[in-house]
């Protein structure tokens, strides 16, 4: 995890390129703390989760997984950070790699992304992320993605509502929402915060504790073993047809 201040805005980068920026133990535990500190410095007014590489994030670390309950604190602590976040992708999005995008108040990508719920293929389903997700995300476009786990490119995912811009260069994009947040006063931003994200809160309210035991009981059973196994060993699984 790197760090870097300019101007009010504070940069995340998530930096694990040899994982594909999984979401491990620790990267999980990492950002919590960087957006910890970053809720209370009140030289930061927003803050930019971006990363090295050429994935945002794989989604889960299979070989070490953060707990759910610390991942599904990570989203919530975005939702609730008393300043807008904006996530800016350039690369691959999938799986958990999405619940951190839909949690994020802004997200921008360039044209070159690519994003996928892969769940499905793996024999588990997209849960404690369709928390911060479904309350953004168009519902047909959700059915689509959730059940095929097929691959769709910027222009779905803003169309879907899952970015709030697609463009050539991501970072001419991500320049006009930030010059709009430095002219905001961090009052304004905390208390129009809180009107956006109601309805993700009680998504997280009503939710999460059920929503984490739905996830943990699809990784014991033998269609997600066996999913994952076929993952690892880079093959299809058997119920391919």
């Amino acid at each position: 995890m790197r760090s870097s201040h300019e101007r009010g805005i504070t940069t995340l980068t998530l930096d694990s390129p040899a994982n594909r920026n999984a979401l491990s133990a620790r990267l999980v535990g990492e950002l919590g703390e960087a957006l910890a500190r970053c809720g209370a410095d009140r030289a930061v007014r927003a803050v930019v989760l971006t990363h090295t590489g050429t994935t945002f994030s794989a989604g889960a670390d299979l070989k070490s997984p953060a707990n759910p309950y610390t991942f599904v604190g990570l989203m919530r602590q975005i939702v609730e950070l008393p300043k807008p976040v904006v996530a800016r992708v350039s690369g691959h999005v999938r799986a958990g790699g999405l619940g951190l995008v839909g949690a994020c108040d802004m997200a921008v990508a360039d044209h070159g992304s690519d994003f996928a719920f892969t769940e499905v293929r793996i024999g588990v389903a997209p849960a404690v992320i369709s928390m911060p997700l479904l309350p953004r995300f168009d519902a047909r476009a959700a059915s689509r993605y959730y059940l095929t786990g097929e691959l769709f490119d910027a222009s779905a995912a803003r169309a879907a509502g899952l970015l709030t811009a697609a463009a050539d260069d991501v970072d001419e994009i991500l320049a006009v929402l930030l010059d709009g947040l430095r002219r905001a006063s961090p009052q304004g931003l905390a208390e129009a915060k809180k009107l956006l994200t109601l309805d993700v809160l009680e998504n997280f309210d009503r939710h999460a504790e059920d929503l984490v035991q739905r996830s943990a009981s699809y990784f014991t059973t033998p269609e997600a073993r066996e999913g994952i196994t076929a993952f690892m060993e880079r093959r299809d699984p058997a119920w391919v047809k």
